[in-house]
């Protein structure tokens, strides 16, 4: 659905498509369209988006905006982050409403996952 003045679609660098389409269906379930070599687009994650091919990263460390991510079940989603080829660049820690932790994909851009329970 679109919606005047809404956020729509989101696109993040990647350097290498097949482990970004891999990572994110393993770990999320996202699904994925190819749009020709340099391009995949993602949905069944919150908001729609691609990923574009680029040697360039995605990170709060550079000013990025953080892209987070809800869990149920947050150190079994980390578990599930690093056991597919994720970083973890900031543990667990809490804040007001709850946890949370950031991680990077394969190609270094940064996430962040939270959870209330």
């Amino acid at each position: 659905m679109t919606a005047h003045a809404k956020i729509n679609y989101v696109e993040f660098p990647a350097k290498d498509l097949e482990a970004t389409k891999t990572f994110f269906t393993k770990i999320f379930n996202w699904k994925f369209v190819d749009y020709g070599p340099d391009y995949i687009a993602f949905s069944k994650s919150g908001i729609n988006g691609g990923f574009y091919q680029s040697e360039l990263t995605a990170s709060t460390d550079t000013g990025s905006a953080l892209i987070v991510i809800y869990s149920e079940a947050l150190e079994q989603t980390r578990d599930k982050i690093t056991a597919a080829g994720g970083q973890i660049v900031k543990p667990i820690f809490e804040f007001p409403g709850g946890q949370r932790f950031h991680f990077s994909d394969p190609n270094g851009n940064e996430y962040a996952v939270w959870s209330d329970k």
